[in-house]
């Protein structure tokens, strides 16, 4: 099945790195202009020039998530570079990892500060959020459109040392049920993608008996790829999935089955 997004506007939060720049690449060689929100549009350069020389309509935006008006101002920058948004991809996130609380010798010696349960929980809850209410209203101008959140697999089961980020996935499963129930009447669909243990820059600088522990886990016996995550967005958003709505499809290998 060859997915074609021929005539569709997509934004791709946190899109110059990992599994948001494979799913650039993917949108924009299946037809779609796509238009990469991200901290640093510098980061993003090298994918906007690649995909320009493959004649693709790629642009990219400095922004933040957790700022309203820069995602405001990034959204009718979008709207008027391409005419319009018709797929948002919420990818961006971000982990500050600690203990709920440390104890050493039956001591309490440190735990999560509050100020990185607050970061992470505005990135990956509030940022998700804040895109998606500026940009659904230019959904709405065009007659619907397609949305999808990243959340992950430790969402349902939890993780050790990351209750801010499980915290902040749960809740994006949450907001995705209730989205898909308030704009499915408006011919937007909402969906999410949990990702299981994924092959990215970050797991490329662990060492390779953790590498191999997560692979063991997993019971196709391997990590993935951005490429397989870009895929489920890509699905999600296309015409395939049409009758798809409030769904979470899990990208994990069958991890969340268990070995």
């Amino acid at each position: 099945m060859r997915i074609d997004l021929t005539g569709r506007v997509a934004v791709v939060t946190g899109g110059a790195n990992g599994i948001g720049r494979a799913t650039v690449a993917q949108l924009a060689r299946s037809g779609a202009s796509v238009v990469i929100w991200d901290r640093s549009a510098d980061a993003a350069s090298e994918l906007v020039e690649s995909l320009r020389r493959e004649q693709r309509a790629v642009h990219a935006i400095a922004m933040n998530v957790t700022d309203r008006s820069s995602v405001e101002s990034a959204a009718a920058e979008s709207a008027a570079m391409f005419g319009g948004i018709d797929i948002l991809i919420n990818n961006a996130g971000i982990t500050r990892d600690a203990q709920l609380v440390r104890v050493k010798d039956g001591a309490v010696t440190g735990g999560m500060s509050e100020s990185d349960f607050d970061t992470v929980i505005d990135v990956n809850l509030k940022g998700v959020f804040t895109c998606t209410q500026v940009v659904v209203p230019y959904m709405l101008t065009r007659g619907g459109g397609a949305v999808v959140n990243a959340t992950s697999v430790v969402a349902r089961t939890g993780n050790f040392g990351q209750t801010n980020y499980v915290a902040s996935k749960a809740g994006v499963i949450g907001m995705t049920q209730v989205w898909a129930r308030e704009l499915g009447r408006r011919n937007i669909r909402v969906n999410a993608i949990a990702p299981g243990f994924i092959s990215t820059d970050m797991t490329a600088a662990m060492p390779a008996a953790v590498l191999e522990q997560m692979a063991a886990h997993t019971p196709m016996g391997a990590l993935g790829t951005p490429e397989d995550v870009a895929s489920a967005y890509c699905f999600l958003v296309s015409d395939a999935a049409r009758f798809i709505n409030g769904a979470v499809l899990a990208v994990d290998g069958g991890l969340v089955i268990g070995t």
